[in-house]
């Protein structure tokens, strides 16, 4: 009799049974929940790559309206409006600048800093300071067929397309339209 003491009962085999059928759960369970969360940050990714850029502002030539550090979302699109605010790669960089005219408009920059697109004055509400900033343009300037006249809200020390160092943006170039302000939280704002 002493050689069955040996071997488990049906209590305890039940209870090993239990731990078993526990851990395969626990590691079903385990692997579902870690391959849920690599598809939905793979889907991430893929959303923010091509759909839906997520960039960091570096700078201050867009204050007040975007300052250093703020996160923004773009959303890819080839409608430009006068007033859209926008990023293109520039020189391997990605800058971001407000969209003041589109092509075939004709542009006017006077020495104090008021814009004139075909003609009209534009209203600048968004402007701290009014500056003609680093502008070597002849003026009244034609902007060529697919490609977008850009300023930074800064005037003072944006250099922009009032620059022939960067001059009008190929539509190409854009990366997208700034929609929203995600960083810092506090400062959420719908463009």
């Amino acid at each position: 009799m002493s050689d069955l003491s040996r071997f488990p009962d049906a209590e305890q085999l039940g209870g090993e049974l239990r731990r078993s059928k526990g851990k395969a759960e626990y590691r079903r369970l385990l692997v579902s929940t870690v391959s849920s969360l690599v598809v939905v940050a793979a889907l991430a990714v893929l959303i923010s790559l091509l759909f839906l850029p997520v960039l960091r502002v570096t700078g201050s030539s867009m204050a007040p309206t975007l300052q250093n550090d703020q996160l923004v979302v773009c959303r890819k699109t080839g409608d430009f409006e006068q007033g859209d605010v926008v990023a293109f790669y520039y020189n391997n960089k990605i800058l971001i600048k407000r969209v003041i005219a589109v092509s075939g408009d004709l542009i006017y920059i006077d020495p104090e800093g008021n814009v004139f697109v075909n003609g009209e004055k534009l209203d600048e509400p968004y402007l701290q300071t009014k500056a003609l900033g680093e502008c070597d343009l002849d003026m009244p300037y034609q902007v060529p067929d697919e490609k977008i006249f850009v300023m930074g809200d800064n005037r003072e020390t944006s250099i922009d397309s009032r620059s022939t160092t960067i001059g009008c943006i190929s539509e190409e170039a854009v990366v997208g339209r700034v929609v929203l302000r995600v960083w810092p939280l506090k400062e959420i704002e719908l463009f």
